[in-house]
């Protein structure tokens, strides 16, 4: 995987806002398919936007040297994530409504929560700009079809694997885990945002140093 790609990739991994509903949809009724179908959407919602940020990279240009556009989307992407992890810092301790999906995530069904998955995936800006710049960088990368087919599904794995880890908990272990899982969705719900924040601004320092570099 490319160097530029897996930063990316862990900090979509890092994002605590959907590992909430991840455990959320542990405590309905049928934990496994409703928890399961969520996961399955979100890989499916990531998977898309790197696929069509792909086809967008592999148009606009691709070689050894990275062109000189690309340099500066990076540059211009990282001063936005800087910008944005800063605003999401300062704004932290700003009381917010709780998002009308997640009151009624208990009565949620295998269809919606996989609608839910791809929702928080492909239509969460956030995510969208993270997965984005993963699919320019592995389009621009001049790789042969399998090894774009391997990058994205990597990529796609290590960016689904928190969201999947309450899941895998469950399965392993059973009820014991509801607990020690409510405990920690507390722990996000209250330290989303200044978490989110963090991981998104180093990611823009990343960015902007790289791009930076490659002028």
């Amino acid at each position: 995987m490319n160097a530029d790609v897996l930063p990316l990739a862990l900090a979509i991994a890092a994002s605590p806002f959907p590992i909430i509903p991840a455990i959320l949809l542990l405590f309905t009724a049928h934990p496994r398919q409703t928890a399961g179908a969520f996961l399955a959407g979100w890989i499916v919602g990531i998977a898309a936007v790197v696929v069509l940020f792909i086809a967008l990279g592999s148009v606009v240009g691709s070689g050894v040297q990275t062109p000189t556009w690309l340099a500066w989307t990076r540059i211009g992407l990282g001063v936005f994530l800087i910008g944005l992890g800063l605003r999401l810092w300062l704004t932290r301790k700003a009381k917010t409504s709780t998002p009308s999906w997640m009151q009624t995530i208990e009565s949620a069904t295998p269809g919606r929560a996989m609608r839910l998955g791809v929702l928080l995936s492909a239509a969460n800006p956030k995510i969208v700009v993270l997965a984005a710049a993963a699919g320019v960088a592995i389009g621009t990368d001049d790789l042969a079809k399998d090894q774009t087919v391997a990058a994205v599904t990597l990529f796609t794995l290590i960016a689904s694997c928190t969201v999947a880890l309450p899941l895998v908990l469950y399965l392993c272990l059973g009820e014991r885990m509801l607990a020690p899982l409510h405990t920690a969705k507390d722990w996000l719900t209250t330290h989303n945002a200044a978490v989110m924040s963090i991981v998104i601004a180093l990611i823009g320092i990343y960015l902007l140093v790289a791009g930076t570099g490659q002028l």
